[in-house]
Order: structure tokens, then C-alpha cells, then sequence
């Protein structure tokens, strides 16, 4: 593993997380019990993220971007029985011998949703969990001891957090960073990223990345123009569909095919209102319903061959004059137009329309309504059409980058 504080190889990740298990034996941690942690990626976090399974314990990361008050509550909800926001101090380790053979039901680690459309709430991965999604990853994307993969996303989210899973299990060179740049992708063979770091990549004119096998590309749907300039330059985008209750990804594709193959493991089927379902060993066991599937609250669809297309959140469909309406259909085209650099849409109260289509936009350069919507026009059916445009910043969007729809307007 790499980051700022410098590289650790796995037999000195393995020393320090004995050494941490007994350290966190001396203050009472033990079978069933949640510890939360602020501390900032590198060596120390790895340690402590490794040694309490060793316990029969599980790791709560907190979100070090919300207020001290937001942090303690989101331990309070994990049920921590304690935080930990530095590294451990020497010299009260006790001769304990933790377990090297895993429960694979044990909890191993409890993480926050990313709350795009609702309060952020705490999933149970399990150690089965982890090793399952792990062992899927790889299946995609051939990792091994040779491989270096970037993380430039926060730990406190599965994204960032299974890559140090996996490439422990892997063998392969874990390498934590506060940014994506092309500095930092030198000498990398997988980095995952969210649509905002592409863009800031195209934006300071990358246009190759030597090496590379794969940009992990998460955290929703991406602009069209993105991945346009993606594709010309011969990046290579492999956009992934996955949440924390399924431990990461269970479909991942190239982009411009529009479609998703279904990892190893993973089942997906199409309920009620088209929603998404998806069962399998790395789906969390508290978030799968009496039907024996996790019902994922998108809605999408799966074509004759089994490749899964992903069409938006259930919540988030807009019913305007009786038709249905996906933002990202909407956003798509929005990205398109060369003066928006950003796009959302959302369902406004109207007393003729029930709800009124309502576009936010971060322009790249002044732009009229009367440009805009008709270009909308040219590409969307009538009804799609957002009956307004309003002009913003920058959108509201999490660590990981998703959108944040509840906070529109």
C-alpha cells in the first residue's frame, strides 16, 4: 500500500494489525463490537481496518467531512463504542492472539449510504460480503500482485474503502491519494473515479493515460460529454452499477455500450414499477427484503442477452401531466449542449402540470433559455422538456461525487 505517509508492504500491514488487534484488546474491544474511525487514509487506517475482524469486531469509517456533531451521530447510529482519531499509542498492547480464520458472518465493517435521496443510513458488510464483492472484482478486472490501483475517493464510502479490501487480497499495490491528476496516475493500472475527477482531467487536458487498464468509474450517471472525450482518446472508462448494501459494484461496462454485464455472483431481476433487484453472497444481509432480494429503489431494465440498463432512482421519476419522466434522460441531453458543464433535473409542485420538469445548470458560457430548450427539443419527447431553467454555481453533490437531488432549489 502507498499514500502520503509512504508505502507499507503487506507483511508490515500485517505485523501492525496484530500489533493494533492487541492494542485494541487492551481497551476491551472484542467479539461484536463497532469502532469508529476519523483518521485520514494511509498505514494507520489500513491497520486498524484489518485488525479488528481479527477481534471479531467491525470498523464504522466516519465521514470526516460532516461537523463533529454529524460524526457523533452517525457513530451513535453505528453503535460505536468508541472513536478512534489518531493512531493507537504504544506500549499497552497485551499478548492476545487474534484469530487469523474469519467468521464470515461477522459484520466487518459498517458503512454510511451516500444519502442522495434520503438521511445517510448505517449497512452491515459482513465479512463474507467483502470477500465475495473482492473476489468478483477481480474476476472483471484480472488484478494481481503486478497491479497499482489509485484511490482518490474517501474512505467513509464503499468505493474507496474496497479497494484496500481487494488489493490486500489481491496482492496488488493499493495507492491512496488526496487528488486525481496525471502526476498521480503515473505507474497506475486501475483507478476508480467519479464523473467530477473525469472532468477535471479532460478540463487540464489529459488526453492519455499510459498504462492504464481501467478508470472505475462510479457514483451515478455521467455526463455524455465526458465520456465523448473519453472514448475519443482512448481511455479506458468502465462505468460500474453498484451501491453500499451490495459492497460495491455487481455490473460493470464500457459506457457507450449502454449496458451492464452482471458481475460473477450477482443476480439482478426487474419487480414492481420496473425497480431493480439484485440478491447474491455481497449483498448485505439486513438490507435484503422477505422476497429474498435487496429491493435497490432504481429503476432499469434487462434486455434478451442479460446486460442490465439503469434508467434512474424510483424517487426520483418526475409524473409530469400524467407522463413518467427519468432526470438523467433529461440531464443527458442538457450535458450535451457545449455551453453546460453540469446538469440536473427535478419535479417542481405545478398546479397545471402536477410537476413541472425544472433544469439547474452550471454554465461553461452564457447560454439563452431560448438556445437551450430548443436544443432539448431536437432530442427529447415534448414532455421531457423542462418547463424551466434555472442557473446555479455548482450542484449539490457528495464526497462521492453523486447528486444530491433532495437539495436542488
Amino acid at each position: 500500500m502507498e499514500s502520503a505517509a509512504g508505502a507499507f508492504s503487506y507483511a508490515e500491514l500485517d505485523a501492525a494489525a496484530t500489533l493494533t488487534a492487541r492494542r485494541l484488546a487492551a481497551l476491551g474491544v472484542g467479539e461484536g463490537d463497532r469502532v469508529a474511525t476519523t483518521m485520514r487514509p494511509g498505514p494507520d487506517f489500513a491497520a486498524l481496518l484489518h485488525a479488528l475482524p481479527r477481534l471479531g469486531a467491525a470498523l464504522v469509517p466516519l465521514n470526516t467531512r460532516l461537523p463533529a456533531q454529524g460524526q457523533r451521530r452517525q457513530s451513535d447510529l453505528a453503535g460505536a463504542m468508541m472513536v478512534i482519531d489518531e493512531p493507537l499509542d504504544d506500549g499497552f498492547e497485551t499478548d492476545f492472539e487474534p484469530r487469523l480464520l474469519l467468521d464470515p458472518d461477522a459484520v466487518h465493517t459498517v458503512l454510511f449510504t451516500s444519502g442522495t435521496s434520503a438521511e445517510p443510513k448505517p449497512v452491515e458488510l459482513t465479512v463474507a460480503n467483502q470477500a465475495a464483492s473482492a473476489a468478483a472484482s477481480q474476476a472483471v478486472f484480472g488484478y494481481g500482485p503486478a497491479d497499482r490501483w489509485l484511490c482518490p475517493l474517501p474512505l467513509f464510502h464503499i468505493g474507496g474503502l474496497a479497494i484496500l479490501v481487494r488489493c490486500a487480497r489481491a496482492g496488488a499495490t493499493a495507492v491512496l491519494a488526496d487528488r486525481l491528476d496525471a502526476a498521480t496516475l503515473e505507474g497506475i493500472t486501475l483507478a476508480s473515479v467519479v464523473a467530477t475527477q473525469l472532468r477535471r482531467l479532460r478540463d487540464a487536458g489529459v488526453t492519455e493515460a499510459p498504462g492504464l487498464r481501467a478508470f472505475v468509474l462510479g457514483g451515478g450517471p455521467v455526463p455524455a460529454d465526458i465520456l465523448e472525450w473519453a472514448r475519443g482518446h482512448g481511455l479506458p472508462v468502465r462505468s460500474t452499477y453498484g451501491m453500499t448494501e451490495t459492497c460495491s459494484q455487481v455490473a460493470v461496462t464500457a459506457p457507450w455500450e449502454r449496458t451492464a454485464a452482471v458481475v460473477p455472483g450477482a443476480e439482478l431481476a426487474i419487480g414492481e414499477d420496473d425497480e431493480i433487484l439484485v440478491r447474491g453472497p455481497m449483498v448485505a444481509p439486513g438490507a435484503v427484503a422477505a422476497d429474498g432480494w435487496l429491493h435497490t429503489g432504481d429503476v432499469g431494465r434487462i434486455n434478451r442477452d442479460g446486460l442490465l440498463s439503469v434508467e434512474g432512482r424510483l424517487k426520483d421519476l418526475i409524473v409530469s401531466g400524467g407522463e413518467n419522466v427519468a432526470p438523467p434522460a433529461v440531464e443527458a441531453v442538457l450535458t450535451a449542449h457545449p455551453a453546460i458543464a453540469d446538469a440536473a433535473v427535478a419535479g417542481v409542485p405545478d398546479p397545471e402540470w402536477g410537476e413541472a420538469v425544472t433544469a439547474y445548470v452550471v454554465e461553461r458560457r452564457p447560454v439563452s433559455d431560448y438556445e437551450l430548450l430548443g436544443f432539448c427539443r431536437e432530442h427529447l419527447a415534448g414532455y421531457q422538456v423542462p418547463k424551466a431553467v434555472i442557473r446555479v454555481a455548482e450542484l449539490p453533490r457528495n464526497a462521492a461525487g453523486k447528486l444530491e437531488r433532495g437539495r436542488l432549489g
